[in-house]
């Protein structure tokens, strides 16, 4: 595991952004899972900016770790955000955007999203393998959409699961631990004040850290990334 930690989120965003620049470029098809929030909004930012030209996009396959289920044009729709910060502004195929479609409905998108993963990614351990798999961190410790409330989707042997908000009732589409944790890599994104005492509780394995959803994410490939800025990480250093 490696830790980085940097002055602000716009700082977060640049170092990222150029490391996802580092993966894209390392092999023949690269396929990536985003993730949604202010703080990815923030690195699509950069990459559509200053990064559009520095990566070859035509072989660079994205994928969304989770969606809510909504039109790809309603304000909560994760593609939504990434279309509009990202992909309007870069020259990637059309064929090589995979979005989850949350109009349809969920239990039945969940098993064509799960499908779509098997024949499209290449395998590790006979299970779909992302070259990197981009992950956020709420303030309740969730990561993708498993949340406290239903840890047990993070051991579903499916790949993909739907999901309940716990507040709002919202339903999503979520990947699951077995194939968030069959990826090659996995970096989380996580800034501000807000999220600081999970971060702590988690990289230290503090209070109710087992509870969280987050603290489950271990990759077997042994490659994890934390992303985070300096109020995020003001509980480690």
């Amino acid at each position: 595991m490696e830790i980085k930690i940097y002055p602000t989120r716009l700082e977060v965003a640049r170092q990222f952004a150029s490391f996802l620049t580092e993966i894209a470029r390392s092999g023949d098809e690269v396929h990536i899972a985003l993730s949604g929030g202010s703080t990815p909004m923030v690195v699509f930012e950069e990459l559509a900016a200053n990064f559009r030209e520095e990566i070859p996009w035509s072989k660079v396959h994205l994928y969304w770790g989770d969606e809510r289920c909504v039109p790809p044009a309603h304000p909560d729709s994760n593609y939504g955000m990434t279309d509009k910060h990202l992909l309007s502004a870069i020259d990637i195929p059309e064929a090589n955007i995979h979005r989850i479609h949350g109009e349809e409905v969920p239990e039945t998108e969940a098993l064509r999203y799960a499908s779509l993963l098997r024949e499209n990614l290449p395998k590790k351990y006979r299970v779909p393998r992302f070259d990197l798999v981009i992950l956020g961190l709420g303030e309740d410790g969730h990561t993708a959409s498993v949340f406290p409330h239903q840890m047990q989707l993070w051991d579903s042997p499916a790949y993909c699961e739907v999901a309940r908000h716990p507040f709002t009732g919202q339903q999503r589409i979520t990947l699951t631990g077995k194939v968030i944790n069959n990826a090659a890599r996995i970096a989380f994104l996580v800034t501000g004040v807000g999220k600081g005492e999970k971060v702590q509780d988690i990289l230290q394995q503090k209070g109710d850290f087992k509870t969280y959803p987050a603290s489950r994410v271990a990759p077997r490939s042994g490659e994890l990334y934390w992303y985070l800025d300096q109020e995020a990480a003001s509980g480690i250093i």
